[in-house]
Parts: structure tokens; C-alpha cells; sequence
């Protein structure tokens, strides 16, 4: 099968994370930007990435790259390419566009004028059109034209996969699964050694941790993808990809994964989001405040809370005390473990009275955020260098 680039998208701050996903599962990469990740693959290479991928956004199989210095030439140039090898004239598109050049004042122009290309194509053809629009469940095409250059791809994803499928019930300002896990790997969490989650919202920190130790692909859980509405996908490879993953999930762990959080509804919330991950069995969850989370012995692991951040008016003050209650919590009990806090809020970050190991940048929707790492000492750090 012929091989293309692949580009996989990504949110800004998440493309180390993501390099570094693409190259365990054995490619190479060939270029790193803020919000992608390159490589030269296959189109069945394209659904083994949709199946394991947790913190890309999209995954786009390139199809031709030209020069445009006009609407008019991108049409033509549009025309020119043999779409009735990739899906069929009774199917359905929808054009998503990236564009930023003098020649376009509105994106939705450069769409119409892409579509406009493909389907009178069809019509001189065959006599007849696929129909288009906004639904993104079928064959999805995207269009990145800067300056004069243009690129078109199929978008193997169609529907974002930065969503992983199972939370039904988000509970309020929920973090986006695929950045739940970028903040996982960026820990120092080894997989292996507990991971506690109080304040833990809907639970998409404590899932994504239950999958990642068990290696559960996120892909397993959804039945739809773009990849399945054009003609260069085997169902065959798709199913033999599936058994292949599915045989690598582990069933249980030996060590504690706890969630917690003050609101009963959130957690009767988060049991529900793990039960359609397939992972409820995993995770013990507890109601109650952060302070009194279980801390399971030996203590060794990881402690992750993503506080609220106060982004009203007036929210930052109640919540002062809040985050200074979190420092006191991981200096008197959670000795032994690793704290991270991912805050929005860097006032309030200042209350939590700890020295941060590690500062890592991240994006929360438009927010911009930390996650700040502490190493919890049981005692103080030159004792603890003195008894080695």
C-alpha cells in the first residue's frame, strides 16, 4: 500500500505527549510542531493511530499538496483529483478548513468553494453528486491552505477522538479526556504504584488512569470513524487491529487507584463514566472531603487534584483557602507520594505554600494552565539524602 504523510492534531501544549505516544507504538516521527505530529505511514496506519491515540485530536491522511493564489485555482486544482477512488458518488462529505491568506477573508467561503469542487467533479462523471454537509459522522475531508499553499486530507477520525466515548454524564467544566491523559504522562506516575484523584470531578482522571495501566486502547470504545466511509478501509484490518489490542488489556492491577470528591452526585457520576470504560472494577471511589481520601500503604504514588479555578468574579477568594488546605493535606499526609495540582490560577497556586519540583504548561480549553509538581518528603529532604 502506498505510504503518505500522516499528520495528527493535537492541543497546543499536548505535542510532546503526543510525539512521544506515536513513537511507543512504533513509528517515527518526522516533524514535531505546536499542535501536530508528522510521520509517513499507510491508511492502515491511520486506523491503528485512531485506535490507540490518547491525546491526538485528529488523524489526517494527506492526500495532494498545491500552490493557490486564488478561490478560483483552488477549485480547479480540487477538480483535478480523482475522488471517485476514494469514496463513492451516493456517499456523503463535509469539508472542515484551516485557512490563513490574503485571498479568503471568511473560511466558510474556501469550504464551499472545496465542496463546490468535489461534487462537480462527481456530477461531469457519473451524473450525479455525494451530498455534503456539516455532519461529521460519514466521509470527512480538511482543507489547510497558507499563503499560496494548500494541502487536502481525509480526516480519519471525523469526530474528534480527543473524546474517548465513555463519559456520559460530565459534571461541570470536565477536562477534556485527551488532556487528561497528556497531564497523566507528563507525571511521574509509573503505572505501577497507587494513583489517588480527590476532588475528582466526573472521574476522567482516575479513568484515563485505570486505561492506561491496563492498556485499554480508547479507540475500543467507539464504533464510528471516518476511516470507515472511504474506500481504501478494510473492515478485515480494522477487526484483526481490535482482537490485537483487546488481547493486551489487563484485567486487574495490584495497586490502589481512588477517587474521591465532596459532591455525592459527582461520584455516583464518575462510577457510571468508569462503568462504560470498562474500568468501575478498577477504581475505588470514595464521598467525601479531599482531606480524608484513603492513603493506601506503602506510600509510594501519585496524589492529582485539579481544583476549581476561580475565573469569576469573587470565586478566587473563596477558594484561597482551599488551596492552602491542599498544601497542608500533602505536607501532613500524603508524605511518600508525588502531589500534582493543575490549576488555571497561579494566584491561587501560591496559597498551596509548597516548593513546586517541576512547572509543565498546558492549555485547559483556552486557559492557560500548569501542572505543578511537589515531591512530598516524608521529613525533610536532607534527612531523607542522609539515610541513604
Amino acid at each position: 500500500m502506498n505510504t503518505s504523510k500522516i499528520v495528527i492534531t493535537c492541543s497546543p501544549r499536548v505535542a510532546p505527549h503526543l510525539e512521544m505516544e506515536v513513537q511507543q507504538l512504533g513509528y517515527s516521527t518526522t516533524k514535531t510542531d505546536h499542535q501536530s505530529v508528522e510521520l509517513s505511514g499507510t491508511f492502515e496506519d491511520t486506523l491503528k493511530l485512531n485506535l490507540h491515540l490518547r491525546t491526538a485530536n485528529r488523524v489526517l491522511f494527506h492526500v495532494k499538496s498545491f500552490r493557490a493564489d486564488h478561490p478560483d485555482q483552488l477549485y480547479k486544482r480540487l477538480r483535478n483529483i480523482p475522488w471517485e477512488e476514494y469514496f463513492d458518488a451516493d456517499g456523503y462529505i463535509s469539508i472542515k478548513s484551516f485557512v490563513s491568506n490574503r485571498f479568503i477573508q471568511d473560511v466558510r467561503f474556501a469550504s464551499l468553494r472545496a465542496k463546490d469542487a468535489i461534487v462537480d467533479r462527481f456530477v461531469d462523471k457519473f451524473g450525479k453528486r455525494p451530498d455534503s454537509g456539516k455532519d461529521l459522522s460519514q466521509t470527512v475531508l480538511f482543507l489547510h491552505w497558507t499563503d499560496e499553499n494548500a494541502s487536502i486530507y481525509i480526516d480519519t477520525s471525523g469526530e474528534t477522538i480527543a473524546k474517548h466515548s465513555y463519559r456520559k454524564i460530565p459534571m461541570k467544566a470536565p477536562m477534556m479526556e485527551s488532556l487528561a491523559s497528556a497531564t497523566i504522562m507528563a507525571s511521574q506516575w509509573d503505572y505501577k504504584s497507587h494513583f489517588l484523584n480527590p476532588m475528582c470531578g466526573s472521574g476522567t482522571l482516575a479513568i484515563e488512569a485505570a486505561m492506561m495501566a491496563t492498556r485499554r486502547a480508547p479507540g475500543l470504545m467507539r464504533d464510528n470513524f471516518g476511516f470507515m466511509h472511504v474506500k481504501l478501509y478494510k473492515p478485515e484490518v480494522w477487526e484483526k487491529l481490535k482482537r490485537e489490542a483487546e488481547s493486551k488489556i489487563k484485567n486487574d492491577v495490584d495497586f490502589k487507584i481512588i477517587a474521591s470528591d465532596l459532591n455525592p452526585e459527582a461520584v455516583t457520576a464518575a462510577q457510571r463514566n468508569a462503568r462504560e470504560a470498562g474500568v468501575e472494577h478498577l477504581i475505588e471511589f470514595h464521598t467525601g472531603d479531599f482531606r480524608d481520601i484513603p492513603i493506601p500503604e506503602p506510600k509510594a504514588g501519585v496524589i492529582f487534584i485539579n481544583p476549581e479555578y476561580g475565573q469569576r468574579l469573587g470565586e478566587e477568594e473563596k477558594l484561597a483557602g482551599i488551596y492552602q488546605e491542599i498544601g497542608d493535606f500533602f505536607k501532613n499526609k500524603a508524605q511518600g507520594y508525588t502531589g500534582y495540582i493543575f490549576t488555571g490560577n497561579m494566584n491561587l497556586a501560591k496559597k498551596i505554600g509548597l516548593r513546586t519540583r517541576r512547572r509543565i504548561e498546558f492549555y485547559n480549553g483556552k486557559i492557560d494552565c500548569r501542572l505543578l509538581e511537589y515531591e512530598l518528603y516524608a521529613g525533610s529532604k536532607k534527612s531523607i539524602n542522609l539515610s541513604k
